[in-house]
């Protein structure tokens, strides 16, 4: 009898978990959106955010003039100031716990499709990584990566835009490729950025 409810409950469990879509067994995962994924090539489908991560003109106040970026961590969007109260705003992916920071640096390059050079520190966590990977659709960085200051932080695309608006990155801000085109258009070497985890009052 109690072998019998025994196996009647694993089929549950297991019937339960062989019907969760993969990305949701894996997000139940702790390190789930952490792990990159080398040469994944997501569709057009996977590209279509929900509408608030969507790109757009809002109204924003701030003192910085024109052409600035500013990072809100917490919201997990990026701003690049626009004149008159307005701003473009991206639904970006931000660093996991533990990898957040704020500060004020600037842009020094700028890269269409980069090559990825995993940082040692990465590789330490997650060793399967390749140790390079040529630029293309497959690439983690995406599609361009704007290069801030002397660090080994970036914006950059994704080739998983699935995780935009979530907590994933080892502390760099990544977008969905038709929206890092976008900014990577508007914004020149040199442009300020500023990383905030809290909104500007």
């Amino acid at each position: 009898m109690v072998l019998n409810r025994f196996c009647f409950c694993l089929q549950i469990i297991l019937g339960a978990w062989l019907a969760t879509p993969i990305s949701q067994a894996l997000a139940q995962r702790p390190d789930a959106l952490i792990l990159d994924q080398p040469g994944h090539v997501p569709d057009a489908a996977d590209e279509q955010l929900a509408p608030q991560l969507q790109r757009q003109v809002v109204f924003y106040r701030t003192t910085e003039p024109p052409g600035t970026i500013i990072v809100h961590t917490a919201e997990k969007f990026l701003y690049v100031v626009q004149p008159n109260g307005h701003a473009v705003r991206y639904g970006i992916g931000v660093g996991r716990d533990g990898f957040q920071w704020q500060g004020l640096l600037r842009i020094t390059r700028k890269q269409e499709w980069p090559d990825w050079t995993p940082p040692a520190e990465m590789l330490e966590r997650q060793p399967y990584l390749p140790r390079i990977m040529a630029g293309g659709p497959g690439n983690p960085l995406g599609a361009r990566a704007l290069y801030l200051g002397e660090t080994v932080y970036r914006i950059h695309g994704t080739n998983q835009p699935r995780t935009i608006g979530t907590k994933v990155s080892s502390g760099c801000f990544r977008l969905v490729n038709g929206d890092v085109i976008d900014l990577y258009d508007r914004i020149p070497v040199g442009t300020k950025v500023i990383v905030r985890q809290t909104p500007e009052l």
